[in-house]
């Protein structure tokens, strides 16, 4: 889903200070940080009536820090606490659990980077997008990972939210979402000429993946990357899998005066999004995909993460490398990949740090990185400690 509200306030978001006491410092690097941290998600929710509630997960291991916190309420009408292990749709966040399913695949030599798309993919979906004008046997794997198929993305158009809006309850398929990106907008450009974020893409990427192991997305994710191994227990694909036991129930999140919690799942879960996780088990696997625990071989990290080349210049928005973007902030290098909903997962690898937000109001993204703020003063000071 579209990425624009959310990339404008990772610009301006972090100039906007917020007003928060800082504890001084204690022994404890996890009460240390977990304190400060606490007392600004307390002091958001108590100023911006508009924000129902703020979650978030720091694994920093070279300080012992494995901490998540909550304030404010999981919806708006019973006003229940929301609890810091409360699961959500982290919607585009599936897409980094995508790229290292289809990059194990290719580890394994179940497939190559550069094989065309037209060798997994239906000769229906094939004749759709034929008739849309995309040379589909110039769309290769790897330009599905890194966004540089020039597929236009039918869940940027307006049609796509106009017909989620008129009926929220709409069972859609993969091959709507297909012929839809052939309806409502014309290619970016040919194959490989430059980076244009599509989720029609990745419900393609999906496919090839179903095709390539011959199971459901879920169920190839799920293995590929072991949840319970890493200790995701609460992490599974809405409506293709079963909730793990004593998972807490999803929070309500909020787009406008809309509550989405009843919206058919269906609208993004074949590959663009689809995860019901928690902003912890987010962050475990960030730490352990940057620890290279996730592949099979250490290296196809580097292959994940390489620069793509591209005429788009390589600068923050337009850097996407395989599930995942790229950019400076503060200073340090971060890779990170948002949620349409209100989800944020950063590695910042100058800390071996894994942080991983949510607001339950969409259009409140921009106090993720008050937050962001804190985390990273509050680690600042760890590292100078140790000087």
């Amino acid at each position: 889903m579209t990425h624009t509200l959310l990339r404008l306030t990772l610009v301006f978001g972090s100039t906007i200070l917020l007003s928060c006491s800082t504890p001084t410092k204690k022994e404890n690097p996890n009460a240390q940080i977990s304190d400060a941290v606490q007392v600004t998600l307390d002091s958001i929710i108590e100023h911006n009536q508009a924000l129902p509630g703020i979650l978030i997960h720091i694994e920093a291991p070279d300080y012992n820090i494995s901490w998540s916190g909550a304030a404010g309420v999981i919806d708006t009408v019973s006003k229940e606490p929301l609890l810091p292990d409360q699961s959500l749709r982290i919607a585009s966040n599936t897409k980094t659990f995508v790229a290292a399913t289809a990059l194990k695949l290719w580890e394994k030599g179940l497939l190559s980077l550069d094989d065309p798309m037209t060798k997994y993919v239906s000769d229906e979906h094939l004749k759709i997008l034929k008739g849309g004008g995309y040379k589909v046997d110039s769309i290769t794997i790897r330009h599905l990972l890194t966004h540089t198929s020039g597929i236009f993305d039918h869940a940027q158009s307006d049609q796509f939210f106009e017909a989620i809006a008129a009926d929220p309850q709409k069972e859609w398929t993969r091959t709507e979402q297909i012929q839809g990106a052939v309806d409502w907008g014309d290619a970016y450009g040919a194959p490989g000429e430059l980076f244009s974020y599509s989720d029609t893409g990745y419900i393609l990427l999906g496919e090839v993946i179903e095709k390539v192991t011959g199971k459901s997305l879920a169920e190839a994710a799920h293995e590929a990357i072991a949840y319970e191994k890493l200790g995701m227990n609460a992490t599974w694909w809405e409506l293709r899998e079963q909730p793990p036991a004593d998972v807490k129930p999803r929070a309500h999140q909020y787009l406008d005066s809309f509550d989405t919690y009843d919206f058919n799942p269906t609208l993004d879960i074949n590959g663009g999004g689809g995860i019901v996780s928690t902003t912890g088990d987010l962050a475990v696997f960030f730490d352990q995909l940057f620890a290279r625990n996730i592949f099979d071989n250490p290296a196809t990290l580097d292959t994940m993460i390489a620069m793509v080349k591209s005429k788009v210049p390589n600068e923050p928005f337009n850097d996407y490398r395989m599930g995942l973007y790229t950019r400076t902030i503060k200073e340090l290098r971060a890779y990170e990949h948002s949620g349409f909903w209100g989800t944020e997962a950063l590695y910042f690898p100058d800390y071996n740090l894994s942080v991983t937000l949510a607001v339950t109001q969409q259009n409140q993204l921009r106090v993720l990185f008050h937050v962001l703020d804190k985390v990273l003063e509050q680690i600042a000071l760890l590292k100078s400690d140790e000087r």
